[in-house]
């Protein structure tokens, strides 16, 4: 749990790190920021949804990490695939109500904790679908396809080809600018943008890739 002295000093630094990120939060979008993390903090000690287990850890290297995607969030459909316990699909999905969001994970444990806050923090946005990637509706298309530690773009592209709409944009979130990667996609996919990430209060490099169709 997160203690009311603990909860104002995450604050803060959650809607500090949002202005060097370069977006606003609302009142109530910090709340439900915090929220988040204290279900996972709940949560992660029982069912270990991730790896990271101090909470102020979790603040950057989860939270505000995901936050730094914000300002290039498009389109009305986002996929979130592997999203795991809900990173960045929650957080984003808190930002941006208008938009609709599938948090797709094959783990059942994952996904119990997906839908269980998007109960808990009122996300009428959100959609918790539990399976793999590649057994997905197919006739569904999506804007954009968001990843975080979910493969290789290589991978990714292919698995997930087939939910991107014409004009759709994959966002993969990487560590170190991942040149192999890259290298190894297929001549159909191209990167458009690899956009280094400032992830205030983390001291690892942080990259976003943004992928689209060849012409």
């Amino acid at each position: 749990m997160i203690d009311a002295h603990t909860r104002c000093l995450f604050e803060e630094q959650l809607d500090s790190a949002a202005k060097v990120i370069g977006i606003d939060l609302s009142a109530l979008q910090v709340k439900k920021l915090i929220d988040y993390l204290a279900l996972l903090i709940k949560w992660n000690k029982a069912y270990n949804l991730t790896a990271i287990r101090e909470p102020r850890d979790m603040l950057v290297k989860h939270l505000i990490d995901s936050l730094s995607i914000a300002p290039y969030i498009e389109g009305d459909n986002i996929l979130d695939v592997g999203t795991g316990p809900g990173l960045p699909g929650i957080p984003m999905a808190i930002l941006f109500p208008e938009i609709k969001f599938l948090l797709l994970d094959s783990n059942g444990k994952k996904t119990r904790f997906l839908t269980q806050s998007k109960i808990t923090l009122g996300l009428a946005n959100v959609e918790v679908l539990h399976g793999r990637v590649e057994a997905a509706d197919n006739t569904r298309r999506f804007d954009q396809i968001l990843s975080r530690a979910f493969t290789a773009l290589d991978n990714m592209v292919l698995l997930c080809k087939h939910l991107l709409s014409d004009n759709g944009r994959f966002l993969a979130m990487k560590g170190l600018q991942p040149n192999e990667e890259i290298e190894a996609m297929p001549e159909s996919f191209c990167v458009e943008k690899s956009i280094p990430l400032e992830v205030p209060g983390c001291e690892d490099q942080r990259h976003l890739i943004i992928i689209r169709r060849s012409n």
